[in-house]
């Protein structure tokens, strides 16, 4: 009996990446298209999502942008209907204030909850609501973080957010495995990114974190897409409820 080896390709799915204007999200939409998919590229900025998506057209892939605002719960909702069912949803759209707790107000409350918890939930309601009646299988990658697995000062915040998706996400695990949709998290460490890097400024700030990364330095949105792929694919068909960590080695003590 010879060995079939695990096929990365998406070829026939279509793939909805929040976020996807920039970073990290921006990095997973252009590497799900070339491995095959039809990808809706999804932010706020209707500019950034128009240009990716029109180049990757030009290099021969299959690209649209939407652009809305994920906090719009009922607007996403109704572009999710109007739609064809998607196979792959990158539920990636997030935000950080770093700050101690002392000095947290309401609307930085709101700010990182609506957006890393409330969006992320009613976001996946609505793609996998529309995969069930519709009858498609599929992957609901949501993009957690380290965070959602250890604390840190000045990110309470972030960490209850995070905590909160990571059992959000084996609670729907549970939910939708009879359907044949399997739901997982990315957690990565520090990630250079537009966002991240105006903290990387601050030499102590970037010390502390290397010194908490096993591997010696901080992450690049190129370090996320192989884990990105590989659960989008049929390549993780029995990974469900699970957390994918590509943190360098940041929690293993």
């Amino acid at each position: 009996m010879s060995v079939v080896l695990p096929d990365f390709r998406l070829d026939g799915k279509r793939a909805l990446v929040t976020g996807a204007g920039r970073g990290i999200g921006l990095a997973i939409a252009q590497a799900y298209a070339k491995a095959g998919a039809e990808v809706t590229l999804c932010a706020r900025t209707k500019a950034e999502i128009s240009e990716a998506a029109a180049e990757l057209r030009a290099e021969g892939c299959r690209a649209e942008p939407l652009a809305l605002d994920v906090t719009d719960i009922a607007a996403f909702e109704h572009a999710i209907k109007t739609q064809p069912a998607f196979d792959v949803f990158v539920n990636n759209a997030g935000t950080n204030r770093p700050k101690p707790l002392s000095e947290v107000t309401e609307e930085d409350y709101d700010a990182v909850m609506d957006l890393n918890l409330k969006a992320a939930v009613f976001c996946a309601r609505a793609v996998t609501s529309r995969m069930v009646a519709a009858g498609r299988s599929g992957s609901v990658i949501n993009m957690s973080s380290q965070m959602g697995h250890v604390g840190a000062r000045d990110r309470t915040l972030y960490c209850a957010s995070k905590w909160a998706l990571e059992g959000f996400t084996k609670a729907l695990a549970v939910e939708l495995g009879s359907f044949g949709i399997r739901v997982n998290t990315i957690c990565p460490t520090f990630i250079e990114t537009p966002m991240t890097r105006p903290f990387f400024e601050n030499p102590e700030f970037r010390a502390s974190v290397l010194s908490k990364i096993k591997l010696g330095r901080l992450g690049l949105v190129e370090d996320v897409i192989g884990g990105a792929l590989f659960l989008a694919s049929d390549a993780a068909v029995l990974m469900t409820g699970s957390a994918l960590l590509l943190d360098g080695g940041w929690t293993a003590d």
